[in-house]
C-alpha cells in the first residue's frame, strides 16, 4: 500500500517525510477493522511523533496520523459484518482502565493514541478497533476527518469548564485545529470568544468567524488588553494549547473562580505562573486531552447535523505529505491541512 513514513526523529520533521508505495497491508486483530483511508488530517501531535516522544520506542519509519475517515474493507475476527462498506471516522484515543485493587482507590484512565503509539492514518489503509469508529453515512471524507480530533477534544475542554450561554472565552493561537474548533463550539453555547495570535491576518479572519474581540501577541503580557474588553472582570474560561508562551497572560486574565482549561503546551512545557492569583483568586486549572466515545457520538452528531463548520486551510495529494507537513510545522496556517488519499 501507499504510506507516509517519517523516517527518522529530528527536525523539521517534513524533511523526513517520504511516501512509499511498497508498505506492507495492515491486517486486522479480533475487533478491528481495517479502513481504506479518503482523508487524514495533520495536528501537532504528528509533529510531536516525529520530533521523538518520551516512552515511544525509538523504532523507525513510522506512520503517524490520528485523524481519519474512510471505508471500512476488511473485518478481524468478531466484528459484525453489517460494518462493510461503511464510511466511518476514527476516534484516535482508547481508553484503559488499570486492573483494580483491593486496597486502592481506582486510579484514572490511561490513553493511548492510533499514531502516537502504533501506526496512523496516514497511509492508504490503517486499523482501528471497531469500538473506535463511528458511521459517519454520506458526509464529506475530507471535512469530517477535518473535525476529529481537534473537535472532540475542543468539545471535552468547553463541557470541563462548565461553559454557559453568555460566558467570555479566552482562545489563545487561533488558527490551529482545536482554538478554532472551540471558536466554532462556543457559538453552540452562545458564549462570547477573545482570541489571541502573532497574526494580524488570522486575527481579521478569526473576527469573521465571529471572534469579538483579537489581541495580536508581540509576546508581551496582553492580560490587560482581556480586562479592559471585559470591564476588568476577566474571562470565565480561558482556552490554551499554546503553553509556556502564554500561560502567565491566560491566568492574569480569568476573573476570580475562572477556569483555564490546557490540552497542549506547542510553545513548550516549563511554563511560569502565579501561584498567588491561583489560590487567592480561586482559579481552576485542569488539562485535558481528546475525549471518550459518548463525547465522540455528541460531536459526530453536531457535525452530522450541519451544526458544525471545521475550517481547511489546505488540502492535498499523499506525494504532497512533505509539503503538508511543513506547512504545519510553519505555523502559517489557518485551519486543518488534510491529506485526501483518493487522489
Amino acid at each position: 500500500m501507499r504510506a507516509v513514513l517519517i523516517e527518522r526523529q529530528g527536525e523539521p520533521v517534513h524533511d523526513s517525510v517520504h511516501l512509499v508505495s511498497d508498505h506492507p497491508d495492515p491486517l486486522p486483530k479480533p475487533g478491528e477493522v481495517v479502513v481504506r483511508t479518503e482523508a487524514a488530517a495533520l495536528n501537532h501531535l504528528d509533529l510531536w511523533v516525529g520530533r521523538g516522544l518520551p516512552g515511544l520506542p525509538d523504532v523507525w519509519p513510522k506512520i503517524s496520523g490520528s485523524d481519519g475517515c474512510g471505508i471500512v474493507e476488511r473485518l478481524g475476527e468478531g466484528v459484525d459484518s453489517t460494518w462493510l462498506g461503511r464510511r466511518v471516522l476514527l476516534n484516535a484515543a482508547t481508553f484503559h482502565s488499570p486492573p483494580p485493587h483491593p486496597d486502592v482507590a481506582p486510579a484514572p484512565e490511561d490513553i493511548s493514541m492510533i499514531g502516537e503509539h502504533g501506526p496512523g492514518t496516514m497511509a492508504e489503509f490503517f486499523v482501528a478497533p471497531v469500538d473506535q469508529l463511528l458511521d459517519v453515512g454520506e458526509h464529506d471524507p475530507v471535512e469530517a476527518a477535518a473535525c476529529a480530533p481537534s473537535y472532540l477534544t475542543a468539545w471535552r475542554m468547553l463541557r470541563k469548564a462548565n461553559l454557559r450561554g453568555g460566558d467570555h472565552v479566552l482562545i489563545t493561537g487561533i488558527g490551529g485545529g482545536v482554538a478554532l474548533a472551540a471558536l466554532d463550539l462556543i457559538h453552540h453555547f452562545g458564549a462570547h470568544a477573545i482570541v489571541t495570535s502573532r497574526s494580524a491576518k488570522k486575527l481579521e479572519r478569526a473576527a469573521l468567524l465571529g471572534a469579538s474581540e483579537g489581541i495580536l501577541d508581540t509576546g508581551d503580557d496582553w492580560s490587560r488588553v482581556v480586562r479592559t474588553w471585559t470591564k476588568k472582570r476577566g474571562v470565565d474560561v480561558a482556552i490554551d494549547s499554546v503553553g509556556k508562551a502564554v500561560h502567565l497572560s491566560c491566568v492574569k486574565s480569568l476573573r476570580r473562580g475562572g477556569t483555564l482549561v490546557l490540552c497542549g503546551c506547542t510553545s513548550g512545557p516549563d511554563a511560569t505562573t502565579d501561584l498567588a492569583r491561583v489560590f487567592w483568586n480561586q482559579l481552576n486549572i485542569l488539562g485535558s486531552t481528546m475525549g471518550d466515545m459518548a463525547e465522540f457520538r455528541e460531536v459526530v452528531a453536531l457535525m452530522r447535523s450541519g451544526a458544525l463548520h471545521p475550517v481547511i486551510d489546505t488540502v492535498v495529494a499523499p506525494d504532497a505529505a512533505s509539503e503538508a507537513y511543513a506547512r504545519l510545522e510553519s505555523g502559517d496556517q489557518f485551519g486543518k491541512v488534510v491529506v485526501d488519499w483518493r487522489r
